[in-house]
């Protein structure tokens, strides 16, 4: 079975930053390119950033230049920094990985950016 266990979230002033990190089993961590999407209250899901197995990352033009990825594979978990944060950033945070076909998705970790 695959999980995706995010963490990290949480209020943070504009202008801040946070860390968010999803974790899984190395079986999984090792097979596919992984994906951080975000969904905002009365909006879509989107797709955040990606990473793939070797570490070469893309990200939507709404975060360009202020977020980045990155994965430590000793510990099998993928990092999304999130620097000058925007009240528009807020949104629960998913991590992602399609496998066969398949999406798998974590639970959720809520960010909000406000004063």
């Amino acid at each position: 079975q695959v999980q995706l266990v995010e963490s990290g979230g949480g209020l943070v002033q504009p202008g801040g930053s946070l860390r968010l990190s999803c974790a899984t089993s190395r079986g999984v961590f090792q097979l596919a390119t992984m994906n951080w999407h975000r969904q905002a209250p009365g909006k879509e899901r989107e797709l955040v950033g990606s990473v793939t197995r070797g570490g070469t990352t893309n990200f939507a033009d709404s975060v360009k230049g202020r977020f980045t990825i990155s994965r430590d594979n000793a510990k099998n978990t993928i990092y999304l920094q999130m620097d000058s944060l925007k009240p528009e950033d807020t949104a629960v945070y998913y991590c992602n990985i399609w496998l066969g076909g398949h999406g798998y998705w974590g639970q959720g970790t809520q960010v909000t950016v406000s004063s």
